[in-house]
């Protein structure tokens, strides 16, 4: 059995909004992830969707694993830190309410 990762630094781009920001930096989001992944490995990438609330539209963020300390295994107990990488050009926001929407 894989050991248990104790720790694992995420990385979302520059370009991310406040909101986006909030909501992958939130308690919710953190206890999301060992539910979606069952192991971290420095270096992949996972594109996670990201809603905009009951008016908006979707986003998927590419959130990078930076770092992992301890095993590759994704648990309750692990902790999640976020920081910063260079912008990527994502598009986002609230499209539904925008003009330029189709």
């Amino acid at each position: 059995m894989t050991e248990t990762a104790s720790h694992v630094v995420l990385s979302y781009p520059a370009d991310l909004s406040d909101w986006g920001r909030d909501i992958v930096e939130d308690e919710p989001f953190k206890g999301y992830l060992p539910k979606a992944h069952d192991t971290a490995t420095t270096g992949e990438t996972w594109e996670e969707f990201v809603g905009v609330g009951c008016c908006g539209s979707a986003l998927d963020v590419p959130i990078r694993v930076e770092s992992v300390e301890g095993g590759a295994r994704l648990t309750e107990e692990t902790s999640f830190e976020f920081t910063v990488r260079e912008a990527c050009d994502l598009d986002g926001g609230w499209a539904v309410q925008s003009a330029g929407t189709p």
